[in-house]
């Protein structure tokens, strides 16, 4: 069989052109070759050879710039062009078959078109990266021909009769239409750039973000092509296998999306609301969110509009394929002969779309387009909720900054509900956008489907619609109940953390008392609450997913059996598969309705909080508040004005103010430069109409030290903030000195410390100075203190750094105040948390010697009226008015009153002072304190810390196949342990049920292909119908028992999904608490209380409520895709070859994306805690900072931190829409290569139409849950991290509860006596470290009063623990009557015994729960305790008495009270052995002589030892032991002891006096 350009039938002479040559069809189709060989001779070499030589005029890193005007209308006509073509093309093979011979002239010229299309768009690709736009002139050229060529190949169908009922007609009309309109965009680009036929072709610079190296979000400057599949992202993603993804690596954003530019377009949309006449309306935020961020929502709905339509294209080329595949010929070859023009056969319009390879390269496009765009709105939606939450922190941040202190203080704004704002309610608004295309695409999508399946099957479909409807508000309600047990559940869990957060704080008491049962039953309870309301949310959540799988089986069910009943005949396949399809379709937006409005409804709330917020009251605005959110750092340079707070009420008179303050400061130059502060009559409120101060007249002189004193709540703190302008002022003025105002340093009552380094603190964003750095901390007498933190200055403190205490915390305040190189610094109360050598050391240091040599202003409030005397102005407050103004030697002579009064005052703190600096200073122990928490950490530091579970192991060097490899592996181990914890009937019985259900499903499918085909034949066979009806009749009771069967399956398999996440979390949670509180004490020493609190909540809360949903869907969508390869491999064995490089492909995809997905999770995490953090800092240091001025650069930073967070968010959700784009493709082969397969495979006569049908509709489910089986691996990969977290707990060995002997041998009142040997007795806390005690022999009479006492570290209370075998006795013995106690079991030994320890421990709960856990005293026991403790009084007055309220850690008694009551709490426990470590620390002298009565009445007959802090309190024992590094020095009583001069006890002594 020849093949000829032009066929060669007999009758016809192809190639004669005796009509003229444009006549002959032939010639005209080969004239439409030309231009296409043109295009590809020219552009071939220069793509091939030009391109090493020509470099790029502008060195750009991105080859991303797009500098060509009509960019993206080029793609989109290049991309119609294309599609054209391969229409043309499919029209010319299927004329093709018509004729007798093959013409070639009928496709070849579609195909080099095609071909031609393709390369015009690389070849302008090329050309635009490499800024080289000569060569465009070939692309006008061949635009041009081709629209010549076009046009006469029109022009002569019209002349022939050929109209547009045929398709070639059309399809050239359409074609000349494209060339057309490419020209002119080509003509634009030569108008707009001038690179031909112009003198000076014009200069380019490439957008401002591409010049900066450090923006790595390409997506808005890319092509359309790699704008729709994400192409910019695979270095990205690809690279993450290798190393991390780490901030560095994800840069900027582009200037278009960072918060900034954000936040001023939603403010100028706020504020324009604002009309001049009425200013106090309320601006509507909705309205301004529209205004800012309407026109991309706008461009989402449109895709998503776009996504929806051609989503139906799916069932309905189905029903095509399945319809035509196997119908003959219809058209007889003599009405084709009809048919004929110009020699060629020429097809009517709706002909091609009847031929089923036609639809199925269709099908193919429309999947391909509608997923594009789906994506396309997706990513649209996300990139404006991230700009719009990026707009509304900054503008909660701004509005925090200028929030009046009142609101603070007076509690209308609480900081909990500004953390909600920033970490709720701008989320919530973020969610609502991307949401919020489904609002309005939703009805519009269930319409359409509605109204398409009535078209296909009648009546009969509204039921089965009708069924889905119905059950939406189901769904809906299911939803809100989810809600509400959620509130319920966290309720619960925040109140099961409380309780472990208390035992694990006191967790050394209660091993002491043996009481760890107790309190783990009480966890178990509240975990018992919480799991019940967990069992209804995991009941509900089943239910939801439930619905979700039966809705399609019984709508279907519904539709057909209707269908049955009216049409006594079932469907067709093609109908019976679409509908099916189309059932598939309906239900997602119908399941996510119920979703979006419930984000709606939420929506709303939150935007009615942020307005209520935005509308709060303001501080005044003053003249120098105007530091808007500006990039120039000058915001806090701005020219000052005078700082008045104003009057809401009269704003004429402020402007006029503000107008004359200049030339009013010129006139007086002089006089008011003694003065640096002058509030002239002033009255100022806090916002509640109460005065706090009035008739407040005072100057601050300039350069020297004045102190306000008086006593407390009269008014001294506001002063300070008066001046600083943060209150409001009713009257008067407070007038600012010229320069001053902007050069104020401050430290507060409360201090206020940022999380950052301990230098960055004291810094405050000034330049370092290392001599005035040195000096300041000096001054403060930080150094000690730095150097007992891990890393010195550079540790991190703060909330989420090192805990200090509440004087540590003030010194560093007090340093910032000092460091900053301001003419006035403002010290408000600064010795308050101090002892008295600190506070003397800081005043002689640092106020007078650092602050007066630098001559500057110091304005202090103080309490010491010892100091006093250093003041050269003083201020004396009362009840919010000044009393008495001037130095100390003026009120001498005029108030002699209160002069006097100050002299007793000053002589009582003398008094305090001498009994001070007997005591142990409060100072040395706090140091104290800091130092056993990081001695204990630095032996963590040898051992590695557990937590890093993905330690490398490997050796430095770059072996990166191996991390790699690591990093892709998914922790099958940990999924197994985690399901095994679940109980092994449960796991069974979810794989059961889930391969049951899955099969049953297919059944269904299965038995309506056979149903419906069995029709057809039937049909073709024209049987009678006597016989048809007995064929049909067990056809209907088969499908009706398979669907009921699939519902209840789906019922049994949701619920034993969540139920065997609900065992699990159950067993782990139970075990974790086990564990942990029974673990040695040198456990808690080791790993710091955050990471083990982290278990209990983050973690928990974990396997709790993510894990099981996410184990669901991913069972769920895997097993669904397996069924559907698999059914569709059982129709078409021919699929199979082309599923091996399909799953390759789906192998790296998911490999790769799993990788890159967890970095950018944890980026996004890890990014959002500083965010967060800033917000609730700046709130709780508004004062200082306005008092500093340092707005500017706190909004600077929080811009920083937004964008950073936006990044990584941007970043993931790019990640996200890559792995659905490619995923979606993948899914769209699938259908392609299944429907290839059948059509291939139906020219053998194997698959019956149904049975295509039903292979086609799974390949269509396909490709909707290929990208869930990959976001679920990756979820669940990083949900895993927290199983494995726990389990690295449960590895922890627990303490040898058991002993040697029974509990039942040891004597019940055992020990009667309490006398003790002690026996070459080594101590150490763990094998790995060096022994604490070393050999210590002792001997303890029974009833003696012993006192041991030794520098810090000497073993004493090393030896204390050991009584109880808290500690690792590896050598020698402690006997306590008679009874080795290493043989005892633990219950037993530290049940008996009794200690007091150091710090007071209580817990929440009644007094009756904190003396006696175990309910086994009567009443009267109690009392007695009580009032040996001198605590009866006290308690009765109580209401409630003994069952009194105790707040968490005892907040509300005082230390002293506190210690006392563990004192009673010893005393309740009868035992002869009472121990007391340093119990006196904490307390004063008044109750310290107390608990001294106490030990010798109440204890007499007992034996105490008392491990002394303060040595004079062991004067009086019987004996005394004197330890040192573990050994014992001395041993004897007290007066043989101190009568050795040269004695270590009585150099203790002499140094206690």
């Amino acid at each position: 069989m020849a093949f000829s350009f032009c066929g060669n039938d007999k009758n016809i002479s192809a190639y004669s052109v005796e009509n003229g040559v444009l006549n002959n069809g032939c010639f005209v189709d080969a004239l439409n070759l030309v231009p296409h060989v043109f295009l590809l001779f020219i552009t071939f070499p220069i793509l091939f050879i030009g391109w090493g030589s020509q470099s790029s005029k502008v060195q750009i890193h991105h080859n991303t710039w797009l500098h060509f005007p009509g960019h993206n209308m080029r793609w989109i006509l290049t991309f119609l062009l294309l599609f054209v073509h391969v229409c043309e093309f499919a029209e010319g093979i299927v004329s093709n078959k018509v004729m007798n011979t093959d013409h070639l002239h009928l496709f070849m010229p579609a195909f080099m078109g095609f071909i031609a299309a393709t390369t015009s768009v690389v070849y302008y690709h090329n050309i635009e990266t490499s800024n080289f736009p000569k060569l465009l002139l070939v692309l006008f050229i061949y635009w041009v021909l081709a629209f010549i060529t076009k046009s006469i190949k029109l022009w002569k169908f019209t002349e022939f009769g050929v109209g547009p009922q045929h398709l070639r007609f059309c399809i050239t009309a359409l074609l000349v239409i494209l060339y057309g309109l490419l020209m002119a965009v080509e003509v634009n680009v030569i108008r707009v750039r001038k690179y031909v036929f112009f003198a000076n072709p014009q200069k380019v610079k490439p957008p401002e973000d591409l010049q900066d190296l450090g923006v790595r979000f390409l997506q808005p400057f890319v092509n359309l092509l790699s704008k729709a599949t994400y192409w910019w992202m695979n270095p990205l993603i690809m690279g993450a296998h290798k190393r991390p993804i780490e901030l560095k690596k994800i840069g900027k954003l582009p200037i278009a999306m960072r918060a900034l530019t954000n936040y001023l377009r939603l403010k100028d949309a706020y504020e324009d609301q604002r009309t001049p006449e009425d200013r106090d309306q309320n601006p509507s935020i909705w309205r301004s969110m529209y205004r800012a961020f309407g026109r991309p929502i706008l461009l989402s709905s449109t895709f998503r509009y776009l996504a929806d339509l051609l989503g139906f294209a799916g069932p309905l080329c189905i029903s095509g394929i399945v319809k035509y595949l196997d119908v003959t010929e219809v058209v007889s070859s003599e009405d084709k002969k009809k048919e004929t023009y110009l020699g060629v056969y020429f097809m009517s319009s709706a002909e091609l779309l009847q031929n089923s390879s036609v639809l199925s390269v269709l099908l193919f496009l429309a999947l391909v387009l509608q997923r594009t765009f789906l994506q396309a709105s997706y990513y649209v939606t996300i990139e404006t909720g991230i700009n719009l939450r990026g707009a509304l922190l900054a503008m909660i941040y701004n509005k925090i900054l200028r929030l009046s202190t009142s609101n603070m203080s007076m509690g209308e704004m609480t900081l909990g509900q500004i953390n909600n704002l920033v970490a709720i309610e701008t989320n919530q608004l973020m969610w609502f956008l991307f949401l919020c295309p489904n609002l309005w695409a939703m009805p519009v999508q269930i319409v359409m489907g509605v109204i398409l399946l009535y078209y296909l099957l009648g009546w009969s479909a509204l039921v089965g619609a009708s069924v889905i409807v119905l059950l939406a508000p189901v769904q809906y309600l299911i939803a809100t109940k989810l809600a509400d047990t959620q509130k319920n559940t966290l309720e619960h869990s925040t109140d099961r953390l409380k309780k472990t957060t208390e035992i694990l704080k006191g967790i050394k008491l209660l091993k002491l008392y043996a009481w760890e049962d107790i309190f783990c039953g009480n966890v178990e309870d509240t975990r018992g609450k919480e799991l019940t309301s967990l069992k209804t949310f995991a009941f509900y959540t089943s239910m939801s997913i439930f619905m979700n799988a039966a809705i399609p089986i019984a709508a279907v069910l519904a539709t057909f059996v209707m269908h049955h009943f009216l049409n006594k005949s079932g469907p067709s396949p093609s109908e019976a598969f679409a509908a099916l399809a189309l059932f598939h379709i309906l239900v997602t937006p119908l399941f996510l309705l119920s979703t979006v409005v419930r984000f709606a409804v939420k929506a709303l709330v939150s935007v009615q909080k942020l307005g209520e917020f935005l509308q709060s009251d303001e501080i005044g605005d003053d003249s120098w508040r105007n530091g808007d959110i500006s990039v120039s750092l000058n915001a806090g340079k701005k020219h000052t004005g005078m700082t008045k707070a104003i009057n809401r009420k009269q704003p004429m008179r402020y402007q006029m103010d503000n107008y004359e303050q200049p030339i009013r400061r010129q006139m007086r130059p002089t006089e008011t430069e003694d003065v640096a502060v002058k509030v002239s009559n002033g009255s100022f409120t806090w916002g509640n109409n109460l005065l706090t101060l009035s008739d407040i007249n005072i100057r601050i002189p300039t350069g020297q030290l004045t102190m306000i004193v008086g006593q407390v709540g009269c008014g001294k703190s506001s002063l300070l903030l008066a001046m600083l302008g943060e209150m409001q002022a009713i009257d008067g003025v407070v007038h600012w000195s010229n320069k001053n105002r902007n050069s104020v340093a401050y430290a507060a009552q409360k201090s206020w410390l940022l999380n950052a380094t301990l230098e960055e603190n004291i810094t405050f964003g000034s330049p370092f100075n290392k001599q005035r750095y040195k000096a300041v901390i000096d001054a403060c007498s930080l150094q000690p203190d730095i150097d007992l933190l891990p890393f010195g200055d550079q540790t991190e403190i703060g909330e989420r750094g090192i805990n200090l205490s509440g004087g540590q915390r003030q010194r560093i305040c007090v340093a910032r105040a000092l460091y900053q190189n301001t003419n006035i610094v403002f010290l408000d109360d600064p010795f308050s948390a101090l002892d008295i050598h600190l506070s003397d050391h800081l005043m002689q240091e640092g106020i007078l010697k650092f602050l007066q040599d630098d001559k500057r202003t110091v304005v202090l409030v103080t309490h010491k009226l010892q100091y006093l005397i250093h003041a050269d102005w003083i201020i004396a407050m009362k009840d919010g008015s000044i009393l008495r103004e001037g130095t100390l030697k003026d009120i001498q002579t005029h108030d002699v009153e209160l002069y006097d009064h100050w002299k007793t005052l000053m002589n009582r703190q003398d008094q305090e002072l001498e009994k001070d600096t007997q005591q142990d200073s409060q100072t040395t122990l706090e140091r104290k304190t800091l130092r056993r928490a990081f001695y204990s950490r630095e032996a963590k530091n040898h051992v590695d810390d557990e937590d890093e579970e993905e330690v490398e192991e490997e050796d430095e060097e770059d072996d990166f196949s191996l991390i790699a490899n690591r990093r892709s592996k998914i922790p099958w181990k940990v999924c197994w342990c985690y399901l095994s914890s679940g109980g092994f009937f449960m796991v069974f019985l979810m794989v059961f049920s889930k391969l049951i259900k899955h099969s049953v499903i297919v059944a269904i499918d299965y038995w309506l292909a056979v149903w419906t085909s069995s029709k057809t034949d039937s049909a073709s066979l024209n049987e009678t119908l006597s016989s048809g009806i007995p064929e049909d009749s067990h056809y209907l009771p088969v499908f009706i028992t398979l669907c009921a069967a699939g519902i209840t399956l789906c019922l049994i398999t949701s619920l034993t999904v969540e139920f065997l996440g609900l065992s699990a979390a159950t067993n782990l949670h139970h075990n974790l608490l086990n564990k942990i509180l029974h673990a040695p004490i040198r456990f808690f020493d080791v790993t710091p209380l955050g990471q083990i609190l982290n278990r209990f909540s983050a973690d928990t809360n974990i396997i709790d409520q993510h894990i099981p949903p996410t184990l669901e869907s991913l069972t769920r969508s895997t097993l669904l895709c397996l069924s559907a390869i698999g059914v569709i491999s059982s129709i078409t064995p021919a699929f199979l070859i082309a599923l091996i490089p399909l799953s390759v492909a789906f192998y790296f995809i998911q490999k790769y994306f799993r990788v890159a997905s967890k970095d950018l999770q944890d980026l996004d995490d890890s990014t959002q805690l500083p965010l967060l953090c800033h917000f609730s800092e700046t709130a709780e240091g508004l004062t200082t900072i306005r008092a500093f001025r340092h707005e500017a650069r706190f909004k600077q930073r929080m811009l920083e931190l937004t964008d950073t967070n936006n990044t990584a968010y941007l970043f993931l959700s790019a990640a996200n829409r890559w792995l659905e784009v490619r995923t979606d493709y993948l899914g769209a082969v699938i259908v392609l290569t299944a429907a290839t397969a059948s059509i291939w495979s139906s020219q053998y006569g194997l698959p019956a139409g149904g049975l295509v049908g039903l292979g086609l509709t799974y390949a269509l489910t396909v490709s909707n849950y290929l990208n869930w089986v990959v976001r679920n691996l990756a979820d669940l990969e990083v949900q895993m991290a927290a199983v494995t977290k726990v389990n690295s707990f449960l590895g922890t060995e627990s303490e040898n509860y058991e002993g040697s002997m029974e509990a039942s041998q040891v004597p019940q009142d055992w020990p009667q006596d309490g006398e003790i040997k002690i026996q070459g007795l080594c101590v150490r806390y763990d094998p790995l470290l060096k022994p604490v005690l070393k050999h210590v022999n002792a001997y303890i009479k029974p009833g003696q009063k012993v006192g041991i006492c030794g520098r810090t570290g000497s073993g004493k209370s090393s030896l204390s623990l050991a009584f109880f075998n808290m500690v690792d006795i590896f050598e020698g013995k402690i006997i306590i009557d008679g009874i080795d106690i290493y043989k005892l079991p633990l219950h037993t030994l530290r049940s008996r015994l009794s200690i007091i320890l150091q710090d007071p421990v209580l817990f929440s709960g009644s007094i009756r729960f904190n003396l006696d856990p175990e309910r086994e005293c009567s009443d009267d026991r109690l009392w007695e305790a009580l009032e040996i403790a001198q605590l009866k009084n006290m308690v009765k007055s109580l209401p409630g008495g003994l069952d009194a309220v105790v707040t968490e850690g005892g907040e509300n008694f005082s230390v002293g009270q506190r210690q006392l009551f563990c004192l009673a709490r010893a005393f309740v426990r009868k035992s002869s052995i009472l121990i007391m470590d340093e119990a006196t620390a904490s307390i004063d002298m008044a109750t310290e002589n107390i608990l001294q009565k106490v030990v010798m009445t109440a204890f007499a007959d007992r034996t105490v030892v008392t491990i002394a802090h303060r040595v004079h309190t062991i004067l009086t024992a019987d004996l005394v032991i004197v330890m040192k590094r573990g050994n014992i020095v001395e041993y004897d009583k007290p007066k043989t002891l101190l009568e050795q001069e040269d004695g270590m006890f009585a150099s203790f002594v002499r140094a206690d006096m």
